[in-house]
């Protein structure tokens, strides 16, 4: 029950925030001003090439990160080490005399 009127509110919550985005979009429009104004600009583009040392750095990178990422995820602990907890028990009873 608790986790039904959790899921009702995450979806009111999901609703309302499309809802607000919705209208900060609509109120961006400018096709209803009936200002006009007139300019011109002239654009320029400039193509960039990337060394290729730049793709071989930024690989090795995402490689590295891959790896240390699957090998932590490994173990359960922190830095590959573990925790050994010895519990000993003594029973002591009463001799009947």
């Amino acid at each position: 029950m608790e986790t039904f009127k959790l899921t009702k509110l995450k979806s009111l919550y999901a609703i309302l925030f499309l809802a607000f985005n919705s209208a900060m979009v609509y109120a961006q429009d400018s096709s209803s001003t009936s200002t006009s104004t007139r300019s011109s600009s002239s654009v320029t583009t400039e193509t960039t090439s990337v060394e290729p040392w730049v793709w071989i750095v930024g690989a090795a990178i995402l490689i590295v990160i891959i790896v240390a990422l699957t090998r932590s995820s490994g173990s359960k602990t922190s830095a590959g080490t573990t925790d050994r907890v010895t519990v000993t028990k003594k029973v002591e009873r009463e001799n009947d005399i």
